[in-house]
């Protein structure tokens, strides 16, 4: 087989992985159709639910507290099956338990549910309770042979604990003899009434007679033993979105991510020719392994989670960014476009991977530190990563050497980097200073004046402040100053609280804040919002966090970004084996944390501190260093070469240059992607995504101006250093 034969089979080879993974992504594997889009799960901003965190309320804690935790959260996992087969609960800490059920239309009513504190009940005829969940110890499904009769009968062996024994006894002794049953009520709901046909005097008792198959037994027996919960729950943290909404939120970022990965495509191509629809289809491979892997790992996908992707794929830009320019480079040098394919791979291969672990980091701390939807974001982060780096070396590498293979090596379908005078970014230092002192300034003027104007220097969402949020999306033909008076009177005359009024008028929508409020007033409140207002269900979120969650989340955030910092710094120490190297990447990185901060700080109108501060601080962190590592890897390259060369000024400024359109590249690419989520994303994205975008912005100005700059100085300190010693 000759070459180009060899080269047109690897390109329609990898035409159809392409096709065939998309075609999986999308239909599945066998009847259940494993790996398609629609057994993604969803999480709760984009498929509606409620999702709600109880705290133990113990004092002291209980010595089986641990065994105690572990049957509320089997206990909780069962009361929800049935609502969602999406449901989800697991234990945060030690005396917490989370419920997440998606993808229901009625989510006050299973908020309303799952608030009671046990919801199993044993009554007489009268109505009165004999006996409650809490007093019955066990319940087993069990087959046995009937004395009377010999034929095998399914039963439910029940028994009780001493107070239990002590209630039902005196019961029966009551009703034996009468004919009379004892119903059993779970969530209210009959679920059994066996007649009393005997006293129970020891606290073990059998229902038998009515059951035709041993499951059914064993489905009685399985809500008695959910009925009570063995610790008593305070809600200190939940969320209601309407199915709707988050329907919308759904389809406008995936719009988004769509229209940005076409003009990404198309940005390549122009820039890079040839190589550049290699990356276009590797592009491809990667969004529809993304998709797969979400799917294999069950990976709840959440709005930041789409970010995540739609992030991932200007990291993999960036990847295929660095080596087409070393490509570039090695044919200015003369090298034939196979060879320089080969050589541009391997030089570049260090950056790429240093870039990618330091990102990597960032979404690690966050899936250790972050909950909820940062956790999302942060296995939605990593998995982006790993998918990216792995299509970036070898997808894009292997289409590439097919297109050489079919003869497709003319020098002008790749391009020639032209040798370009070096700018003198370290000479600018003085410039830098200005223009970030005017940031710095501005970070300041606008903690300050937020502090002075409403006594908190940012705008904190219910995640950092607590307290109660009601949202109400309203029909687009309405008034919305009318809606947003008549919404703060409602709320005043029902819970008696003067609430913080806000509106996002694109999305006609009026945001109520108050303190937290409770279980009871929060329900009084949603049935008063729809039967006043004329709402329905599906158009109300709530959100409700106490001062305590929050509390911890914002000394959460301050921790992860630190962490994350220090990881990093170490990190690049080993690999770059010079501590001016880590802390100039540190120094450059908390020069992109206080721009952000500005941000946040100047826009705090509109842009609220939340959860998903700690996500965009740890992105634009991984963001920055990764930008930086390419810079610093190519004056490491740079310093072996020229060996003992004196003017190291010289020397920054060349590798600053020789890297300047990957950078400006990278840059463009990433923010495309980030700008579409801007202009299309709904509220609770651009509140991601703006900050973000400043954060790239920035990245790109601090990795090309300050992080050799830094360097040089540093280095230069240390130089004199040694020789005064």
């Amino acid at each position: 087989m000759n070459s180009k034969t060899k080269g047109v089979l690897y390109l329609i080879l990898s035409i159809l992985l392409v096709g065939l993974f998309g075609t999986l992504s999308y239909v599945g594997i066998g009847s259940k159709h494993l790996g398609s889009l629609k057994n993604i799960r969803l999480g709760l901003d984009l498929a509606g639910g409620v999702s709600v965190t109880y705290e133990a309320v113990v004092s002291p804690e209980p010595a089986d507290m641990q065994q105690k935790m572990s049957d509320t959260v089997y206990k909780m996992q069962k009361r929800v099956e049935g609502e969602s087969t999406e449901a989800s609960v697991y234990k945060e800490g030690t005396n917490r338990v989370t419920i997440d059920v998606p993808d229901v239309d009625n989510p006050q009513e299973i908020l309303d549910k799952l608030g009671k504190a046990g919801s199993l009940e044993f009554k007489d005829p009268d109505g009165k309770v004999v006996i409650d969940g809490s007093q019955v110890k066990t319940a087993t499904a069990e087959t046995q042979q009937n004395p009377q009769t010999g034929i095998n009968e399914h039963v439910v062996a029940l028994t009780l604990n001493g107070k239990g024994t002590k209630n039902f006894r005196k019961a029966t002794e009551e009703l034996v003899g009468q004919e009379k049953p004892i119903s059993i009520l779970y969530d209210g709901n009959e679920i059994s009434a066996p007649v009393v046909q005997s006293v129970i005097s020891d606290g073990n008792a059998q229902i038998s007679g009515g059951f035709k198959t041993y499951e059914e037994a064993d489905e009685l027996a399985s809500l008695i033993r959910i009925g009570a919960l063995p610790l008593e729950l305070k809600n200190i943290r939940h969320n209601i979105v309407g199915a709707k909404l988050g329907l919308t939120s759904l389809n406008t970022s995936l719009i988004a991510g769509v229209i940005g990965l076409v003009l990404v495509i198309i940005f390549m191509i122009i820039m890079y020719r040839l190589p550049g629809v290699a990356s276009s289809l590797a592009l491809l491979m990667y969004i529809v392994l993304v998709l797969l892997a979400l799917n294999v790992f069950n990976v709840t996908l959440t709005l930041p989670g789409i970010a995540g992707i739609i992030l991932g794929v200007g990291m993999a830009v960036d990847a295929n960014v660095i080596v087409f320019t070393r490509i570039k480079e090695e044919i200015g040098t003369g090298k034939t476009v196979a060879s320089a394919i080969k050589i541009g791979y391997e030089k570049a291969l260090s950056a790429i991977i240093d870039g990618n672990v330091t990102t990597l980091i960032a979404a690690v701390v966050l899936y250790l530190m972050g909950s909820g939807t940062v956790k999302g974001f942060a296995e939605t982060l990593g998995i982006s990563i790993v998918v990216s780096m792995v299509t970036a070396l070898f997808v894009t590498r292997f289409i590439m050497t097919a297109f050489v293979n079919m003869g497709l090596d003319s020098e002008k379908l790749y391009g020639i980097k032209k040798e370009r005078p070096a700018i003198n970014f370290v000479g600018n230092i003085k410039k830098y200073i200005l223009i970030s002192s005017v940031l710095f300034l501005l970070c300041i003027g606008g903690l300050v004046f937020n502090y002075v104007k409403d006594g908190a220097i940012l705008n904190y969402s219910l995640d950092f402040q607590g307290g109660t949020s009601t949202s109400i999306t309203f029909d687009s033909s309405v008034k919305m100053d009318e809606k947003k008076q008549e919404v703060e009177d409602l709320v005043q005359s029902t819970v008696n609280l003067t609430p913080e009024i806000s509106t996002v008028n694109d999305q006609y929508k009026v945001i109520a804040r108050t303190t937290k409020l409770s279980d009871e007033q929060e329900k009084t409140l949603h049935d008063e919002l729809i039967s006043k207002l004329k709402v329905k269900a599906e158009d109300i979120e709530a959100e409700s966090i106490s001062e305590t969650v929050s509390s911890e989340m914002r000394k959460d955030a301050v921790v992860a970004v630190l962490v994350a910092g220090l990881c990093m710094l170490i990190y690049i120490w080993i690999r770059f084996r010079n501590f001016a190297f880590g802390a100039s990447s540190v120094l450059a990185l908390l020069h992109d944390v206080i721009v952000v901060l500005m941000i946040y700080a100047v826009f705090s109108t509109f842009i609220l501190v939340g959860s998903t501060f700690i996500a965009v601080m740890l992105t634009i962190v991984g963001y920055s260093i990764n930008s930086t590592i390419v810079i610093f890897d190519r004056i490491r390259e740079n310093r072996k070469k020229a060996g003992n060369r004196s003017d190291v000024a010289e020397l920054v400024n060349e590798s600053i240059t020789q890297t300047l359109s990957r950078s400006i590249n990278t840059s463009v690419t990433t923010a495309i992607t980030v700008v579409m989520l801007v202009i299309l994303g709904v509220d609770s994205v651009r509140q991601f995504s703006i900050p973000l975008l400043a954060g790239i912005i920035c990245g790109a100005y601090t990795s090309v101006c300050w992080a050799g700059t830094i360097w040089f100085h540093l280095n230069k300190l240390g130089r004199k250093n040694k020789k005064r010693r």
